[in-house]
């Protein structure tokens, strides 16, 4: 298989093999499959534990579960405390729009959630396949005094347990990466959104100019895998984390996978070199 300049799949087969003569030319025959959807796949197949059988989704699960007590601390120790800055710059992408019902999806221990409040929404609704991430989570929304205005619940970011156009903006922060699979996810998104909600995602992607790119690599592979591993004793999630950065379709490939999942006014603005990006997209 190859990919042509056209974005398409194409695949060479003897013509008349299935016959059973084995015999015949070389014949080119076209997919219509769009390139994204191809590199989705390919995202989608990054896992933290590559030696166990489980999917995807169980895997990071486990691996969140593994670290959930030291996220907080690594998250801004390795990022050198610019995600704080990353996830105020997103949520003041909806300041306009002031949504009163907001949906944090794979919310983790609450950062992002927390940071929405600024919006003074009259709820903010987690969820998160990492038990271990919420129990967290929970004891900081208790001690913080937030219990009341930000609610944490067990869910499936790829199979949300709520209504039809129950929410007035759905949030993600470095979350849809992870997801086993990506444009269900994304289309699950836009299904519980109002039809005018936006979304917003603040994810990972590879700066492209020199000499940051090459900077941003080494120690993206080289330095920080050994840090996390030394601080969170899980040997893969931080060599996961630039795995599944590398394999998944930032900038415009992603705004194809949102528009193909219903949203459209997709937007995406990259942060700090292109170290991290904010992509925003609206329910018709």
């Amino acid at each position: 298989m190859f990919i042509s300049k056209k974005g398409r799949a194409a695949l060479f087969l003897r013509e008349g093999e299935t016959e059973g003569d084995g015999e015949g030319v070389l014949k080119e025959k076209e997919i219509e499959t769009p390139i994204f959807a191809l590199l989705k796949i390919t995202t989608m197949a990054v896992v933290p534990y590559k030696e166990k059988e489980s999917g995807k989704k169980e895997q990071v699960a486990e691996m969140f579960n593994n670290i959930s007590g030291k996220y907080d601390f690594l998250n801004h120790f390795l990022s050198l405390g610019i995600d704080i800055i990353w996830r105020k710059k997103a949520i003041g992408m909806l300041k306009k729009d002031q949504p009163k019902l907001i949906l944090d999806i794979a919310t983790g221990t609450g950062d992002f959630a927390i940071e929405a409040l600024a919006l003074d929404p009259d709820k903010v609704i987690g969820v998160d396949i990492s038990e271990g991430m919420l129990d967290v989570g929970r004891k900081k929304m208790k001690k913080k005094g937030l219990d009341d205005r930000i609610e944490l619940q067990m869910g499936d970011s790829e199979r949300l347990l709520f209504d039809d156009n129950k929410f007035d903006a759905v949030i993600v922060a470095f979350g849809v990466r992870n997801f086993e699979h990506l444009e269900q996810g994304l289309t699950d998104m836009c299904r519980v959104l109002k039809p005018g909600g936006k979304a917003v995602i603040l994810e990972f992607s590879q700066p492209k100019s020199f000499p940051f790119r090459q900077l941003y690599g080494f120690y993206f592979k080289a330095i920080l895998p050994k840090l996390g591993k030394l601080i969170s004793k899980d040997n893969a999630a931080y060599t996961y984390l630039p795995e599944s950065v590398e394999a998944f379709p930032d900038g415009n490939r992603f705004l194809k996978i949102l528009e193909k999942a219903g949203f459209t006014n997709t937007r995406c603005r990259p942060l700090t070199f292109g170290i991290s990006s904010i992509y925003t997209g609206q329910k018709p």
